[in-house]
């Protein structure tokens, strides 16, 4: 798998994952200082190379003259990720969430508010790919994302483990009247369609954020940073 781009590169080469080789555009040795020191200092092959040779290899058209070669991407288990700590747990779940912009928006949300990863089903959602952790800023690096059989399955397991289950949807109670201060998990909906019917039925409670103007929805990964926000706001 590639992935492009200096800030997700970069936030890559802050984990442990196995990087096979960097790909950097010559001359960027100066720009792209931080990422050839930390690739210098892991031992990770840096290989040079005109822009042209990195526009072919480009997947996104986007590299900004570094583009690294990774496994493919691990995904978490969902049990590790539901594990009781010593704090309120908080993860996000996507239902039917296609767009590659929009899930590499959300993660970046979710990581970005301290959740502590997000649940994909393995069918008609986007997965996790070097496009997506590009879009994420690289956050992709940083979060669990579990992948799971279905939504739905994935709820059952969340409510069993002691989480209270929100939807976001535009008709439900309003965010900021509700208690997002314990075990909570906010599922986010689909582009064009939202929530599913029976995962609408599965969750907890449905919650909405107040709109004002004429526009009747917003973006999903933009409704999730509101909500996501409102849950660190509340628990401190």
């Amino acid at each position: 798998m590639k992935i492009e781009g200096r800030n997700a590169v970069l936030e890559l080469l802050k984990t442990e994952k196995t990087v096979d080789k960097i790909l950097m555009q010559r001359g960027s040795e100066k720009s792209a200082g931080r990422i050839f020191a930390l690739a210098r200092e892991k031992n990770i092959r840096v290989q040079f190379a005109d822009g042209k040779a990195l526009d072919r290899e480009s997947e996104t058209g986007r590299h900004q003259g570094v583009i690294a070669y990774v496994s493919e991407y691990e995904y978490a288990a969902l049990d590790d990720l539901l594990k009781k700590g010593d704090k309120s747990r908080f993860v996000v779940v996507c239902d039917g969430v296609e767009d590659v912009h929009n899930l590499g928006s959300i993660l970046r949300v979710a990581e970005c508010a301290g959740a502590d990863g997000v649940i994909l089903p393995k069918n008609k959602s986007a997965q996790v790919t070097g496009a997506v952790i590009r879009i994420s800023e690289g956050a992709a690096n940083h979060i669990a994302v579990a992948r799971v059989p279905g939504v739905n399955y994935a709820i059952d397991e969340l409510k069993k483990s002691g989480y209270w289950v929100y939807g976001l949807e535009a008709d439900g109670e309003d965010i900021y009247g509700s208690d997002l201060s314990g075990d909570i998990a906010l599922v986010v909906g689909g582009e064009n369609t939202g929530l599913s019917r029976l995962t609408r039925e599965k969750c907890d409670k449905i919650l909405s954020l107040p709109l004002k103007g004429q526009v009747n929805s917003l973006n999903a990964s933009v409704a999730l940073g509101i909500a996501a926000y409102e849950a660190v706001r509340q628990r401190g």
